[in-house]
């Protein structure tokens, strides 16, 4: 087997191709990420009390992110456009680290999984957090955007594992 046919987006000639799941069974699949905004202990106490001058940080970056997740195939190349069911983003507060945990799940019953789907809507909540937040803190860190699930597809399961 040539080293081009190992990868599914690529053709026998090497030319890029969106992957052709019409065979594919259609399964009930969800993902879930998870990523991380650190800002300085001003900005953090202002979005945690609410008082950010553009407004509600959290509301408007929770919004952002569903509207992402529905709009990948047109964000990623070959990404096919998917009929998502579900979409939910939830943030907690790290006091300490001054920081943001945002996670992302997104389900759907489908031939392909929702992971840059999930991958996505946390990209874009914790940019939307900075866009908010930069006029106090331009010094804001995202980070550790990851798949921390997924589930449904000929794959199965894939749960990552604790970081000690």
């Amino acid at each position: 087997m040539s080293e081009q046919a190992q990868f599914t987006h690529f053709d026998a000639s090497g030319n890029a191709r969106m992957v052709d799941v019409s065979e594919k069974g259609e399964t009930v699949r969800q993902a879930i990420a998870a990523g991380t905004v650190t800002l300085s202990r001003q900005a953090f106490d202002m979005v945690r009390k609410g008082s950010m001058k553009k407004g509600d940080v959290l509301g408007v970056a929770r919004i952002a992110g569903i509207m992402a997740a529905k709009k990948v195939d047109q964000l990623i190349p070959l990404c096919h456009p998917l009929m998502i069911t579900a979409a939910d983003i939830v943030f907690s507060f790290d006091d300490q680290q001054c920081s943001i945990q945002i996670e992302a799940t997104v389900s759907m019953t489908g031939r392909t999984g929702v992971e840059m789907e999930a991958l996505t809507a946390v990209s874009v909540a914790a940019l939307t957090i900075y866009d908010m937040c930069k006029a106090i803190d331009k010094s804001m860190v995202i980070s550790d955007i990851c798949l921390l699930r997924k589930s449904g597809g000929k794959s199965g399961l894939f749960v990552r594992p604790a970081v000690p």
